[in-house]
């Protein structure tokens, strides 16, 4: 660990393809955060500010190889925790179900569990404001999306419902810094690291972010997706004025996605994940490079985190459900009240039931990562630390190149989609892409003759 660098500068994260954009670094600096050409948020400022080295961006920054990793916040956060699972982290307790009561799990994507926490620490008094992510107007403010603080239940019911957009949190942070009180800040999982490295470094942030609610993530799509999603869709990107990107159908099964875009003319368009080229998720169409090198599912290091679950009986069921994991004891004493007035329908499972949920995430942070880890090199930049050792040995061939081509696919569409903006032929993006879905589908599902083929090669080594 000697040759770990002692300082880094954001430049050098940039440009390593290890910015997911969170905004820690921007915050309390003179910078600001902006649209690259591939619709991903990136700081800029002076070049004195981006390209210094400083030991405060190495210790901020959460995909720095020199900041605390997720072990060392999460023993910090939760040293009395009874159980440590090598995938969920230091646990209290889980939990499957959903909100019984009225107008959480309606408005939401899943069960309603992440917006009745937030809501409830309102009502308790035990916080002030809620940052979370909320629709933006994107004529005023150049994006769908952006975090927000909601001091309200009513205002933080807006912000109910996935996003799969990119969000930073400079402002936010800014505005806690400005204004007193307690905050709990709801956020994917290097977002939730982010904003404990930032607490670390800042005494004002570590006394008024109180509370942190995590969402299990599988990665950070760039806003190039919806675009896409328009245009496959028989609209201008630029006409799209709001995203519901899971539309909730109780008679179809919630792993069922299905868009809505909503149009400048008033119109609206939707359309099922399955019949877009993007519509498998695993596939990784957009997806920011950062997140090849995150070894984080579950959100290890908040109080509180969320995911679906995705098993039978729940994945099927259409109104939503969650899985909880719970590892504040005061989040657990409020949960489990609730549990018994009749305000939550949850019943208690173990970690290996919610594993179980995510099995495909934590392959592709666990087994893929050392994978990919191992076939990184120093010329591209800042060499990733993380708790998963490089390897290839026992990793199968036939995963090796779904590896490779989950990788490659996130480089290339990235690239051809903005290509095709440039150039205004939309086939530029769309005819290459879709004989990438094609090869993926055959390497990771068998599907089609070239799959079949593959399937006869290798047996079972998918």
């Amino acid at each position: 660990m000697a040759d770990l660098p002692a300082a880094i500068s954001p430049g050098d994260v940039i440009a390593s393809g290890l910015c997911i954009g969170c905004g820690g670094c921007a915050s309390d600096a003179p910078a600001t955060m902006g649209w690259d050409e591939f619709g991903q948020l990136k700081p800029d400022g002076p070049p004195a500010w981006l390209h210094q080295p400083t030991a405060r961006q190495a210790a901020i920054c959460p995909f720095s190889p020199t900041a605390a990793n997720e072990d060392v916040i999460a023993a910090d956060r939760f040293p009395a925790a009874p159980v440590l699972d090598p995938r969920l982290g230091r646990v209290e307790q889980c939990h499957v179900g959903h909100v019984a009561e009225p107008g959480f799990r309606d408005n939401g994507s899943s069960g309603g569990m992440v917006s009745w926490v937030a809501a409830e620490l309102l009502r308790r008094g035990l916080v002030d404001g809620v940052a979370h992510v909320a629709p933006s107007d994107r004529v005023v403010e150049d994006r769908l999306f952006r975090y927000r603080i909601s001091r309200t239940a009513e205002e933080l019911g807006q912000g109910a419902k996935s996003r799969y957009y990119p969000v930073d949190m400079a402002q936010v942070l800014d505005e806690i810094r400005r204004v007193p009180g307690r905050y709990a800040v709801i956020g994917i999982p290097c977002f939730i690291k982010a904003v404990h490295l930032a607490r670390a470094d800042d005494p004002v942030l570590e006394a008024r972010v109180t509370h942190m609610l995590g969402l299990f993530c599988g990665h950070m799509k760039s806003a190039r997706l919806v675009d896409s999603f328009a245009q496959q869709m028989g609209a201008e990107p630029a006409a799209v004025k709001a995203v519901n990107y899971r539309v909730k159908n109780a008679d179809r099964p919630a792993n069922w996605y299905r868009t809505q875009l909503s149009l400048s003319d008033g119109n609206a368009v939707e359309q099922d994940w399955w019949h877009l080229v993007e519509g498998d998720w695993g596939s990784g169409f957009f997806q920011n490079s950062a997140c090849n090198f995150c070894d984080d599912v579950v959100a290890e290091t908040a109080d509180i985190s969320f995911g679906d679950a995705w098993v039978e009986p729940y994945s099927s069921d259409g109104r939503g459900t969650n899985v909880v994991v719970t590892r504040s004891p005061q989040l657990l004493a409020i949960v489990n009240e609730a549990i018994g007035d009749g305000r939550l329908a949850l019943e208690e499972v173990d970690t290996n039931f919610v594993a179980d949920t995510q099995a495909a995430g934590f392959r592709h942070r666990r087994e893929g990562l050392a994978w990919r880890l191992a076939h990184r090199s120093r010329a591209e930049g800042l060499m990733p630390v993380k708790r998963v050792a490089p390897a290839t040995a026992g990793v199968p061939r036939r995963r090796r190149a779904v590896y490779a081509m989950r990788r490659t696919i996130s480089w290339a569409s990235h690239r051809l989609f903005a290509m095709s903006l440039r150039n205004g032929d939309r086939a530029i993006y769309q005819t290459p892409t879709r004989w990438m879905v094609a090869l993926y589908g055959a390497l990771t599902y068998g599907r089609g003759r070239l799959g079949r083929l593959l399937d006869r090669i290798d047996g079972t080594s998918r």
